[in-house]
């Protein structure tokens, strides 16, 4: 599949919670239903067989989602969808954890291919932060999911979640560069 059919399906899935809260109010639940499975579908295609095992959990995670919804005439299922992939994540990271190497030291590598032992410190202990904000993300999906607020569920799913997100990137690129100051070698 092309580039721009990846791109538009990662996109599809990153705004899934406006998705669900518009679908819900503006489509009728099969169709709602069709086209995420659609979605879940194309994402399991686009990996094809040296497709990353977490990408493909998380497509079969919206498959089971739909499902759940389905089965029970009603579009409760699909509000689990954000909870089930921080769980997904977690589970990548926490076992990685028990590998030689991380997930964060792979994705190290890829521009640092000599990361000194310094690094590889640093790169766990990022895992383990990641694993902590799973662990947390995840806590506040499922109460947004409990509580029952759509509006809710799609402010913090669909937005506060993202921001987050990108709130511990970007603090962890500026202790990064302050680590790497601090050392000879890169982290």
């Amino acid at each position: 599949m092309s580039k721009l059919a990846q791109l538009l399906l990662a996109l599809i899935v990153a705004i899934y919670p406006l998705a669900v809260y518009f679908g819900i109010q503006y489509l009728s639940l099969g169709s709602l239903l069709f086209v995420l499975l659609a979605v879940a579908a194309m994402r399991l295609l686009v990996g094809g067989s040296s497709g990353r095992v977490g990408a493909k959990l998380v497509s079969m995670a919206l498959a089971v989602v739909v499902a759940m919804s389905w089965l029970r005439g009603d579009a409760n299922g699909l509000l689990w969808y954000p909870v089930v992939c921080n769980a997904i994540l977690l589970a990548v990271f926490a076992f990685s954890l028990r590998q030689p190497q991380t997930v964060i030291e792979r994705l190290a590598r890829l521009r640092e291919p000599d990361l000194p032992p310094e690094g590889v410190a640093y790169t766990r202990r990022v895992t383990q932060v990641w694993c902590l904000f799973f662990i947390g993300n995840g806590a506040v999906a499922t109460a947004t999911v409990l509580y029952g607020d759509m509006q809710l569920w799609t402010l913090y799913n669909g937005l506060i979640s993202y921001g987050l997100m990108g709130l511990l990137l970007a603090v962890e690129w500026l202790v990064r560069l302050r680590v790497r100051r601090g050392t000879a070698g890169g982290v």
